[in-house]
């Protein structure tokens, strides 16, 4: 997903003169023929994410379009002023491309999960954060990027993930995609966690209990025209997330019912409890410590039905 992201951006700035790269110390290797092509817009920088951050802002002002990549972690806690102060404060076309978000970096520990990343960005005034499901409709995303108004985050994911997104999907940013219609159960999920919800409303059919899957790339703008369609008539809603109950997918979405004063059904919020984590391992050992895999979503579906 990461390398169909930037090379996505040489693309883009193939298209359009007005797309610059910044990266934060990556490797050598990184977006290569860009740098060759054009190296007056092909900047990388050190470990100093506050100052790219500077950089991108004092680029928009001056017309460009700014892509900039480093790790989740860094590109959101590390750098959080600057991103409030320089970017959402102006309103500036700068997209924040997070590598690894979620848990994907579980070998390297707390310090590398960006589990709060949802919650910190979204709270930002003019800020948008996306979290697509596969390369494809990363893809999708890249093109409806480029002409965003204001500052967007691009959570990536691992990257190898099952395409689970469809050439037909009307893509864009702030619209929600039913991947599944809803039965008694509607499933609402962003990111990684759309391709385990699919597992575990099929493992759900099989036993009778009928659940649809509400994809919610856009975390904000949230999509509450699709909530409140979906969501009357359930015995049963469910957010799925890979990021912390608090302040995520599960909080937006409650927020946007309640505001918009929509009788709730029961509700079930599936996430990453109130801690740090406190294991190393791969992105799927972290799933299942949380209880986020296919299997384990349907089982806490069935409990909570009774």
């Amino acid at each position: 997903m990461r390398n169909t992201s930037l090379n996505k951006v040489f693309e883009l700035a193939q298209r359009d003169p007005r797309v610059v790269f910044i990266g934060s110390d990556l490797g050598v290797g990184t977006l290569k023929a860009m740098k060759a092509a054009m190296p007056d817009r092909f900047l990388m920088e050190g470990v100093a994410e506050q100052n790219i951050i500077g950089m991108a802002a004092g680029m928009a002002l001056d017309g460009c379009v700014v892509y900039v990549n480093t790790i989740a972690t860094f590109i959101t806690r590390r750098c959080y002023e600057q991103v409030a102060v320089d970017l959402c404060v102006h309103n500036l076309p700068v997209r924040l491309i997070g590598n690894g978000g979620g848990v994907v970096y579980a070998p390297l520990g707390p310090t590398h999960l960006a589990i709060e990343d949802f919650a910190i960005m979204r709270v930002l005034p003019n800020m948008a954060v996306v979290a697509v499901s596969d390369a494809e409709e990363m893809k999708r995303l890249m093109d409806a990027s480029l002409d965003w108004p204001g500052p967007l985050y691009i959570r990536l994911a691992k990257g190898g993930d099952p395409v689970i997104s469809q050439t037909t999907d009307d893509f864009r940013i702030g619209k929600a995609i039913l991947r599944r219609p809803p039965g008694r159960v509607l499933l609402v999920s962003t990111g990684a966690t759309t391709e385990r919800c699919l597992k575990a409303a099929e493992i759900l059919a099989d036993t009778g209990v009928a659940a649809g899957v509400l994809h919610m790339h856009t975390i904000k703008p949230l999509d509450c025209e699709a909530l409140r369609a979906l969501v009357s008539g359930r015995d049963l809603l469910v957010t799925v997330e890979e990021h912390l109950l608090a302040g995520g997918l599960g909080s937006a979405v409650l927020e946007c019912l309640v505001d918009c004063g929509v009788p709730l059904p029961k509700v079930v919020r599936l996430g990453i409890p109130d801690s740090f984590t406190k294991e190393y391992g791969s992105q799927d050992t972290m799933f299942e410590t949380f209880g986020l895999k296919a299997e384990q979503i349907a089982a806490k579906v069935r409990r909570a039905l009774g």
